[in-house]
Protein backbone atom coordinates (compact mmCIF):
# COMPACT_ATOMS: atom_id res chain seq x y z
CA UNK A 1 0.00 0.00 0.00
CA UNK A 2 1.45 3.45 -0.99
CA UNK A 3 1.69 6.38 1.65
CA UNK A 4 -1.69 7.86 0.19
CA UNK A 5 -3.74 4.66 1.14
CA UNK A 6 -3.61 4.34 4.32
CA UNK A 7 -2.52 6.67 7.21
CA UNK A 8 -2.27 5.08 10.82
CA UNK A 9 -1.22 7.99 12.80
CA UNK A 10 -4.75 9.78 11.78
CA UNK A 11 -5.39 12.71 9.38
CA UNK A 12 -3.20 14.82 7.78
CA UNK A 13 -2.94 18.48 7.50
CA UNK A 14 -3.60 21.41 9.69
CA UNK A 15 -6.88 21.82 10.33
CA UNK A 16 -7.64 19.01 12.78
CA UNK A 17 -5.14 21.15 15.07
CA UNK A 18 -5.22 24.34 14.49
CA UNK A 19 -8.36 25.51 17.04
CA UNK A 20 -8.00 29.56 16.75
CA UNK A 21 -11.52 30.57 16.27
CA UNK A 22 -12.35 32.36 12.62
CA UNK A 23 -12.20 35.91 12.96
CA UNK A 24 -15.55 37.41 13.25
CA UNK A 25 -16.71 39.49 9.83
CA UNK A 26 -17.56 43.73 10.71
CA UNK A 27 -20.82 44.28 10.46
CA UNK A 28 -20.72 47.67 8.52
CA UNK A 29 -18.78 48.93 6.40
CA UNK A 30 -16.76 52.29 6.12
CA UNK A 31 -14.57 52.68 3.00
CA UNK A 32 -11.88 51.65 1.45
CA UNK A 33 -9.66 49.95 4.78
CA UNK A 34 -12.80 48.43 5.78
CA UNK A 35 -13.54 46.61 2.39
CA UNK A 36 -9.82 45.81 2.52
CA UNK A 37 -10.02 44.15 6.09
CA UNK A 38 -12.85 42.54 4.78
CA UNK A 39 -11.81 40.82 1.56
CA UNK A 40 -8.46 39.52 3.78
CA UNK A 41 -10.82 38.10 6.18
CA UNK A 42 -12.73 36.79 3.91
CA UNK A 43 -9.68 35.09 2.08
CA UNK A 44 -8.57 34.04 5.58
CA UNK A 45 -11.67 31.98 5.86
CA UNK A 46 -11.88 30.63 2.74
CA UNK A 47 -8.76 29.18 3.27
CA UNK A 48 -9.50 27.44 6.43
CA UNK A 49 -12.59 25.90 4.92
CA UNK A 50 -10.24 24.41 1.79
CA UNK A 51 -8.07 23.23 4.53
CA UNK A 52 -10.25 21.65 6.57
CA UNK A 53 -12.33 20.10 3.62
CA UNK A 54 -8.77 18.49 2.29
CA UNK A 55 -8.27 16.81 5.83
CA UNK A 56 -11.71 15.25 6.09
CA UNK A 57 -11.45 14.18 2.49
CA UNK A 58 -8.10 12.41 3.57
CA UNK A 59 -9.58 11.25 6.56
CA UNK A 60 -12.55 10.01 4.64
CA UNK A 61 -10.03 8.24 2.17
CA UNK A 62 -7.77 6.47 4.84
CA UNK A 63 -11.05 5.18 6.90
CA UNK A 64 -12.94 3.64 3.52
CA UNK A 65 -9.14 2.09 2.93
CA UNK A 66 -8.93 0.62 6.43
CA UNK A 67 -12.42 -0.67 6.47
CA UNK A 68 -11.69 -2.53 2.70
CA UNK A 69 -8.53 -4.28 4.09
CA UNK A 70 -11.27 -5.29 7.16
CA UNK A 71 -13.93 -6.30 5.22
CA UNK A 72 -11.43 -8.10 2.40
CA UNK A 73 -9.95 -9.84 5.46
CA UNK A 74 -13.49 -11.63 6.43
CA UNK A 75 -14.47 -12.54 2.79
CA UNK A 76 -11.38 -14.75 2.37
CA UNK A 77 -12.87 -17.01 4.60
CA UNK A 78 -15.12 -17.94 1.62
CA UNK A 79 -13.81 -20.41 -1.15
CA UNK A 80 -13.29 -19.64 -4.92
CA UNK A 81 -15.93 -20.57 -6.43
CA UNK A 82 -18.05 -18.36 -3.61
CA UNK A 83 -16.36 -15.52 -3.90
CA UNK A 84 -16.35 -15.99 -7.95
CA UNK A 85 -19.91 -16.36 -8.04
CA UNK A 86 -20.72 -13.50 -6.03
CA UNK A 87 -18.83 -10.99 -8.07
CA UNK A 88 -20.36 -12.23 -11.12
CA UNK A 89 -23.60 -11.60 -9.68
CA UNK A 90 -22.87 -8.26 -9.32
CA UNK A 91 -23.18 -8.16 -12.92
CA UNK A 92 -19.05 -8.56 -13.81
CA UNK A 93 -18.20 -10.27 -16.93
CA UNK A 94 -15.14 -12.95 -16.55
CA UNK A 95 -12.72 -10.60 -18.57
CA UNK A 96 -13.38 -7.92 -16.47
CA UNK A 97 -12.60 -10.34 -13.10
CA UNK A 98 -9.99 -11.09 -14.57
CA UNK A 99 -8.56 -8.18 -14.99
CA UNK A 100 -9.61 -6.71 -11.33
CA UNK A 101 -8.08 -9.92 -9.62
CA UNK A 102 -5.10 -9.83 -11.97
CA UNK A 103 -5.09 -13.00 -13.56
CA UNK A 104 -6.56 -14.46 -16.88
CA UNK A 105 -9.66 -15.49 -18.26
CA UNK A 106 -8.55 -19.08 -18.29
CA UNK A 107 -7.20 -19.14 -14.64
CA UNK A 108 -10.91 -17.76 -13.19
CA UNK A 109 -12.38 -20.26 -15.02
CA UNK A 110 -9.46 -23.39 -13.78
CA UNK A 111 -11.07 -22.10 -10.13
CA UNK A 112 -14.69 -21.59 -10.72
CA UNK A 113 -14.55 -25.70 -11.63
CA UNK A 114 -12.69 -26.02 -8.60
CA UNK A 115 -9.12 -26.40 -9.36
CA UNK A 116 -6.94 -24.76 -6.15
CA UNK A 117 -6.39 -20.97 -6.28
CA UNK A 118 -3.28 -19.31 -4.34
CA UNK A 119 -4.16 -17.47 -1.23
CA UNK A 120 -3.48 -14.46 -3.03
CA UNK A 121 -5.51 -14.81 -5.50
CA UNK A 122 -8.12 -15.62 -3.14
CA UNK A 123 -7.48 -12.56 -0.45
CA UNK A 124 -7.42 -10.73 -4.23
CA UNK A 125 -10.74 -12.14 -5.16
CA UNK A 126 -12.23 -11.12 -1.70
CA UNK A 127 -10.96 -7.63 -1.80
CA UNK A 128 -12.51 -7.08 -5.32
CA UNK A 129 -15.97 -8.06 -3.76
CA UNK A 130 -15.41 -5.83 -0.68
CA UNK A 131 -14.74 -3.23 -2.64
CA UNK A 132 -17.69 -3.78 -4.77
CA UNK A 133 -19.89 -4.11 -1.49
CA UNK A 134 -18.69 -1.03 -0.10
CA UNK A 135 -18.90 1.56 -3.04
CA UNK A 136 -22.63 0.21 -3.40
CA UNK A 137 -23.34 0.61 0.72
CA UNK A 138 -21.40 3.90 0.75
CA UNK A 139 -21.92 5.95 -2.27
CA UNK A 140 -25.16 4.21 -3.33
CA UNK A 141 -23.56 3.50 -6.56
CA UNK A 142 -26.36 1.47 -8.22
CA UNK A 143 -25.18 -1.48 -11.05
CA UNK A 144 -21.86 -1.40 -9.86
CA UNK A 145 -20.32 -3.53 -12.46
CA UNK A 146 -21.08 -1.15 -14.91
CA UNK A 147 -20.14 1.78 -13.15
CA UNK A 148 -16.49 -0.10 -12.97
CA UNK A 149 -16.60 -0.36 -16.77
CA UNK A 150 -17.79 3.18 -17.73
CA UNK A 151 -15.46 5.69 -19.26
CA UNK A 152 -14.10 8.27 -15.87
CA UNK A 153 -13.64 11.27 -18.14
CA UNK A 154 -15.24 12.20 -21.57
CA UNK A 155 -13.72 11.02 -24.41
CA UNK A 156 -10.89 8.73 -22.82
CA UNK A 157 -11.31 4.86 -22.68
CA UNK A 158 -10.08 4.36 -18.92
CA UNK A 159 -12.47 3.18 -16.51
CA UNK A 160 -12.57 2.50 -12.36
CA UNK A 161 -11.54 -0.96 -13.92
CA UNK A 162 -7.87 0.51 -15.32
CA UNK A 163 -7.45 2.17 -12.02
CA UNK A 164 -8.08 -0.70 -9.83
CA UNK A 165 -6.01 -3.10 -11.96
CA UNK A 166 -3.02 -0.23 -11.92
CA UNK A 167 -3.44 -0.75 -8.06
CA UNK A 168 -4.66 2.16 -7.56
CA UNK A 169 -7.81 1.36 -5.35
CA UNK A 170 -7.77 4.95 -3.68
CA UNK A 171 -8.67 6.35 -6.69
CA UNK A 172 -11.45 4.18 -6.87
CA UNK A 173 -12.90 5.22 -4.01
CA UNK A 174 -12.49 8.90 -4.61
CA UNK A 175 -14.37 8.25 -7.99
CA UNK A 176 -16.89 6.61 -6.39
CA UNK A 177 -17.42 9.41 -3.85
CA UNK A 178 -18.98 11.19 -6.13
CA UNK A 179 -16.93 14.22 -5.17
CA UNK A 180 -13.74 13.96 -7.23
CA UNK A 181 -13.50 15.88 -10.32
CA UNK A 182 -13.26 12.99 -13.22
CA UNK A 183 -10.41 15.07 -14.89
CA UNK A 184 -7.84 15.08 -11.55
CA UNK A 185 -8.85 11.47 -10.82
CA UNK A 186 -7.38 10.75 -14.47
CA UNK A 187 -4.28 13.57 -13.75
CA UNK A 188 -3.26 11.25 -10.69
CA UNK A 189 -3.75 8.13 -12.81
CA UNK A 190 -1.68 9.53 -15.80
CA UNK A 191 -0.38 13.17 -15.60
CA UNK A 192 -0.16 13.18 -19.44
CA UNK A 193 -3.96 11.38 -19.90
CA UNK A 194 -4.82 13.97 -22.59
CA UNK A 195 -2.04 13.28 -24.76
CA UNK A 196 -1.80 9.42 -24.29
CA UNK A 197 -5.82 9.27 -24.97
CA UNK A 198 -5.79 12.42 -27.26
CA UNK A 199 -8.40 11.56 -30.38
CA UNK A 200 -8.84 12.75 -33.51
CA UNK A 201 -12.35 12.81 -33.83
CA UNK A 202 -15.22 14.39 -31.88
CA UNK A 203 -18.35 14.66 -30.72
CA UNK A 204 -21.05 17.53 -32.51
CA UNK A 205 -24.36 18.25 -32.61
CA UNK A 206 -25.75 18.19 -36.16
CA UNK A 207 -28.71 19.95 -37.45
CA UNK A 208 -31.60 17.94 -36.90
CA UNK A 209 -30.32 17.83 -32.70
CA UNK A 210 -28.24 14.56 -33.34
CA UNK A 211 -24.88 13.61 -31.73
CA UNK A 212 -22.40 12.70 -34.08
CA UNK A 213 -18.86 11.96 -34.70
CA UNK A 214 -16.67 14.29 -37.16
CA UNK A 215 -12.90 14.65 -37.96
CA UNK A 216 -10.71 17.55 -35.75
CA UNK A 217 -10.19 20.51 -37.20
CA UNK A 218 -6.24 21.06 -37.74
Amino acid sequence: MSDEETSPAGPRGTASTDITPPPKLPTSTGGPAAWSELTERAGHLNNRAQILYNDTDDLHIDVIMQEWQSKSSDFVRQDMPTLLRRIADLGFSWRGIARLIGVSVPAVQKWRRGHAATGQSRFNAAAVLAASVLIEQHYLVQDVASWFEAPIAFGCPVTAIDLYAAKKPQLVFRLATGRADPEQIMSAFDPDWRETYRSDFEVFESEDGGLSIRAKDR
